[in-house]
């Protein structure tokens, strides 16, 4: 995981807005090479000990519904580069042509078996093959369907100066999102996101930009570990 020079950047994020940015991860160079490593030793770890659990998911989906069991969908990270997410199907095979590409709180378009794998995050458990292929990281901004990305302000592009995360402390904050854009018409759903949701996402993952380190990653990994599994409310550390 290497920070590219400046002018090798793309046009969009070649701004005085990223810049600020960019000069604190050019200060933290030799974390970035840490931070892949550790990505690699963790999400090694993970696949050993995922495998034979997501096999059972894997049958599960199957017998559940109709479709593949993975899907795949194209997303943003570092750089702008495109790259396919991979997720266990939670959805009807056709949903992109149902709704938006957020979901919703009660999504008549999520399965039985796909409830119940959203609830504990498990259908992002394949996602440990985008971390070890360098598409991901354990901890960073979750990666965006492109036409959301069009949408970003010019400081919003400094998130693409790292690879998309598995989890964040926005992802913390924001576990609950479905809900939010259940309160939502869903003709409104896209520009409630863009809007609202996403500029007040923005700012957790900016924020995490100007805390970039061993220490805040830890914290977040255990955050998340704990938002999970344990039902206490977590105070998000700002």
């Amino acid at each position: 995981m290497i920070l590219r020079p400046w002018t090798k950047l793309p046009n969009k994020m070649r701004t005085k807005e990223v810049y600020k940015y960019y000069v604190i991860l050019e200060k933290r160079k030799t974390w970035l090479v840490f931070k892949r490593l550790i990505d690699v030793v963790i999400s090694f770890i993970m696949l050993v000990v995922l495998i034979i659990p997501m096999a059972f998911i894997a049958v599960a989906i199957k017998l559940d519904s109709r479709g593949p069991v993975l899907f795949l969908q194209e997303r943003v990270t570092q750089y702008g580069r495109v790259f396919k997410i991979f997720k266990f199907r939670t959805m009807v095979v056709n949903a992109s042509e149902l709704g938006s590409a957020v979901t919703v709180d009660n999504d008549n378009r999520i399965t039985k078996v796909g409830k119940f794998l959203r609830k504990y995050r498990m259908d992002e458990f394949p996602q440990v093959f985008n971390i070890l292929a360098g598409d991901m990281t354990l901890i960073g901004t979750r990666p965006e369907v492109a036409k959301y990305v069009k949408r970003y302000t010019p400081e919003m592009y400094a998130t693409l100066l790292l690879p998309a995360g598995l989890t964040s402390r926005t992802s913390i904050a924001y576990k609950d999102e479905d809900k939010i854009l259940g309160e939502v018409d869903a003709s409104e759903v896209d520009e409630v996101y863009v809007n609202e949701v996403l500029p007040a996402k923005m700012k957790y993952n900016l924020e995490s930009i100007k805390k970039f380190g061993f220490f805040q990653e830890m914290s977040v990994l255990w955050d998340t570990f704990v938002s999970v599994v344990g039902s206490e409310k977590l105070t998000v550390h700002k």
